[in-house]
């Protein structure tokens, strides 16, 4: 079999693989072998799926979720970056920082719910506050090793011709740091879409993870599938997006 044979058999191995799964789904669920109460088939799934789009629900949770999701990410990236080149670049940053972060980093968002409905109740700011939690701590980590792994002898090469330190950390330290940062800021990408569910769980009146809690409180297993295979289709083309931007935008990595 040639490269391009194979290659086309590949290629339609994963458009089949798809139908595939849901056939198999289907005829598992119709076998009476599991509850198809608990395991609805995806045909089941498709009709609570119309059913929340015709209501006109489905827009609004979307549109709640993507909003938590982009201002978390937004604002834990940001300040990822500024800390991870700050800490990255200066030991005495490194020094006072890493520490904490390296002890606080490891805690999962979701433990932070109760405590974080202490201090901001059920608000959108809670909710924003936990997804922040989950993108800082990947993005600065990335970023901070991303500055650590640049030539250093372009940096002393820069600051012996005379280069404005300034200029120099944006110019040398975060152009060649890019490449870091843009894997670090495609997995915290998959990461705000984990800790949406935290963030949802903390008490809210709408998103995806909302109605898929509702959903399973009234035994509509149609309707939790739904929501989860709504979650991870936005996820997807979230995670398909930024790959696509970051390679056009950090072409030489």
């Amino acid at each position: 079999m040639t490269s391009g044979q194979a290659q086309r058999l590949n290629t339609a191995i994963s458009i089949l693989s798809i139908p595939l799964f849901f056939g198999v789904w289907e005829l598992v669920s119709r076998s009476h072998i599991v509850n198809i109460v608990l395991f609805p088939p995806p045909s089941v799934v498709a009709v609570a799926m119309v059913e929340w789009i015709k209501s006109g629900q489905f827009a609004i949770d979307l549109a709640v979720s993507v909003y938590r999701v982009v201002a978390g990410f937004l604002l834990g990236a940001s300040v990822g970056v500024v800390f991870g080149v700050l800490t990255g670049q200066f030991q005495l940053f490194s020094s006072l920082f890493s520490p904490i972060f390296h002890i606080l980093r490891p805690i999962p968002p979701i433990a932070f719910v109760p405590i974080v409905i202490l201090w901001f109740g059920l608000s959108e700011t809670g909710k924003i506050f936990l997804v922040f939690w989950g993108v800082f701590f990947t993005v600065w980590l990335t970023t901070h090793i991303g500055v650590q792994k640049i030539d250093r002898g372009l940096i002393r090469a820069a600051l012996m011709l005379g280069t404005p330190r300034r200029r120099m950390l944006g110019e040398i330290v975060l152009f060649g740091a890019l490449p870091y940062i843009a894997v670090g800021l495609r997995n915290a990408v998959s990461i705000s879409f984990y800790t949406l569910v935290a963030a949802e769980l903390a008490g809210s009146l709408a998103g995806i993870v909302y109605r898929i809690e509702i959903a399973q409180q009234n035994l509509q297993t149609g309707q939790v599938m739904g929501g989860l295979v709504a979650l991870g289709a936005v996820s997807f083309l979230a995670d398909r997006g930024f790959a696509a931007l970051t390679q056009r935008l950090v072409w030489w990595r």
